[in-house]
C-alpha cells in the first residue's frame, strides 16, 4: 500500500433556486489513468516490437476509490491488472511495476511512488489476473478554498444585478484558487521510455 501526503480536489458547483451557487467539492483526490499508461507489452527480445515478438499484454483496468474521513481524508485506489501470454507451455510468473502519482492543479507532481503487480500464469493457461491498489493521505486545509473565495461562488445574483451575468468561476482568483485545491490520484504502468514511445505510436 501507498501512503502519500497530499491535499484535496474540487470541481464546479451548480446555481440553486435562490441564484447562489451551491459548491460541491471532494476533498479527495479523483483517481485516473493517465493516457499511455494504462497498458505495457513485453517482448521475447530486447528492441524488437514486432507482433512476433510479443509476449506478454497487460492492462489497468476496474479503477475504483473509496474516501474515509478522519483527522485527514484517506482515500484507496483499487485496480485490476488483466494479462495475456503468447506462450502458455508452463507455468509463470510475471511482475509487472506500476505507479501512483498525485497531480496538483492538472500539472505539478506532488508525489510519486512505485509498486509492483505479481500475476500467476498456470500451465496451459494464456490469461491471469491480479489485484493491487494505492492510497493517500489528505489535508483537509489543503482541500479548503479560502472564505473569500467562497463567498464569490455561492454569492446569490438576481437579475439585473451588475454580476448576474458574470461567471464567478470564470474570475482569475476564483480559477486560481480552484486549480491550487484541485489534485488527481492517478495510476498507470511505471513505462521505460521505449514502452511509452510503444503505446503512443503503434
Amino acid at each position: 500500500m501507498l501512503a502519500l501526503a497530499l491535499a484535496g480536489c474540487s470541481r464546479r458547483g451548480e446555481i440553486d433556486a435562490t441564484g447562489g451557487i451551491v459548491a460541491v467539492r471532494s476533498a479527495c483526490p479523483t483517481a485516473a489513468i493517465p493516457a499511455q499508461t494504462g497498458d505495457i507489452t513485453l517482448f521475447t527480445a530486447p528492441g524488437r516490437t514486432d507482433a512476433a515478438a510479443i509476449d506478454v499484454v497487460a492492462d489497468i483496468t476496474n479503477l475504483r476509490s473509496t474516501c474515509a474521513d478522519g483527522a485527514q481524508f484517506y482515500t484507496e485506489a483499487t485496480f485490476t491488472v488483466n494479462a495475456r501470454r503468447s506462450d502458455a507451455s508452463a507455468a509463470r510468473q510475471v511482475t509487472l511495476p506500476y505507479f501512483s502519482a498525485v497531480v496538483r492543479g492538472g500539472n505539478a507532481v506532488i508525489a510519486k511512488r512505485v509498486g509492483q503487480v505479481t500475476l500467476n500464469f498456470a500451465a496451459g493457461d494464456y490469461r491471469a489476473s491480479a489485484q493491487a491498489k494505492a492510497g493517500s493521505y489528505v489535508d483537509k486545509a489543503a482541500a479548503t478554498l479560502p472564505a473569500e473565495i467562497q463567498q464569490k461562488i455561492t454569492a446569490k445574483r438576481k437579475a439585473g444585478d451588475a454580476d448576474a451575468a458574470i461567471d464567478p468561476f470564470a474570475q482569475p482568483d476564483v480559477k486560481a484558487a480552484l486549480q491550487k485545491t484541485s489534485f488527481e490520484l492517478l495510476v498507470g504502468f511505471n513505462l521505460t521510455q521505449d514502452q511509452l514511445r510503444y503505446n503512443a505510436t503503434r
